[in-house]
């Protein structure tokens, strides 16, 4: 007797902006750490950290009355960012 194994498909999920929209919402707005929002929506931490890069408002720099940490942690995001994008430009 053979036994049959059950067919698996491989069906990529298709999300609608709203959905995406929200999911990154709950990071950016209500302070949720990637993995428990992706987790909390039903997605990958990848993908939603690909739909946040793509979808969330760009940070305010910093005004002429920040305070030290404010300033630091501009320039560690300033960093982040150039190094990204020389990154970017090499590929």
């Amino acid at each position: 007797m053979s036994e049959s194994k059950p067919e698996v498909t491989t069906k990529k999920q298709r999300w609608d902006a709203e959905f995406k929209q929200n999911a990154v919402r709950l990071i950016t707005d209500q302070g949720y750490t990637f993995k428990t929002a992706a987790k909390a929506v039903g997605v990958s931490e990848q993908t939603l950290r690909t739909w946040h890069a793509k979808l969330a408002p760009a940070p305010v720099p910093c005004g002429e009355h920040a305070t030290v940490s404010e300033l630091r942690d501009e320039i560690s995001r300033l960093r982040k960012q150039l190094h990204r994008t020389e990154l970017e430009r090499e590929i």
